[in-house]
């Protein structure tokens, strides 16, 4: 018995090590699959190794991605990136949907993905990032209407901009809106 209760704290360490690695890990696994969804002419993500444990010692980080010519798109699997505070992929070549699950980023206060080539429309799950300060999706192709909901709700109307199938909160109700969206 006495043995046993000398394991536990050692099994405990041992479980805890794993959990951590293993988050690490997802997180590291969630950027890698940034990188090979994003064609990257000025190479400022060769430093994403997925075998380096720690994605904090990744040059360029998904806070400092804008402006840098990247091509491709947003993979779902960002959501998982729960402490995430900034994204900022804006003034690239970003094209696709905003993923649903970027709705998961709980920490999230910036995401500015302005002045790509996104379209569809702007995830309604976003709506439930109360930690969402600053969002700018101005100058895509995202099409239905601006969520009026949590963050939204005092959102400039000028970060939506350029979108000229995009409709505002403003017309809800007294507009018929793109369906096809």
């Amino acid at each position: 018995m006495a043995m046993a209760a000398a394991w536990s704290p050692a099994l405990a360490a041992v479980l805890l090590a794993a959990a951590v690695a293993s988050a690490s890990n997802s997180e590291g696994d969630a950027l890698y699959a940034l990188r090979r969804a994003l064609a990257d002419p000025r190479g400022v993500l060769q430093s994403w190794d997925p075998t380096l444990v720690n994605p904090c010692t990744w040059f360029h980080r998904l806070g400092e991605l804008y402006k840098n010519n990247i091509q491709g798109t947003i993979p779902a699997e960002l959501g998982s990136l729960k402490n995430l505070i900034s994204l900022d992929l804006y003034n690239n070549n970003i094209t696709g949907t905003i993923p649903k699950e970027l709705g998961k980023l709980s920490s999230l206060v910036f995401l500015r993905l302005n002045d790509n080539s996104l379209n569809g429309p702007i995830p309604r799950d976003l709506a439930k990032i109360s930690s969402l300060k600053v969002i700018d999706v101005s100058n895509n192709d995202l099409c239905g209407t601006i969520p009026t909901s949590g963050p939204f709700e005092h959102i400039p109307l000028n970060n939506f901009d350029k979108n000229p199938r995009l409709e505002g909160p403003e017309l809800q109700g007294l507009a018929t809106y793109d369906t096809n969206c």
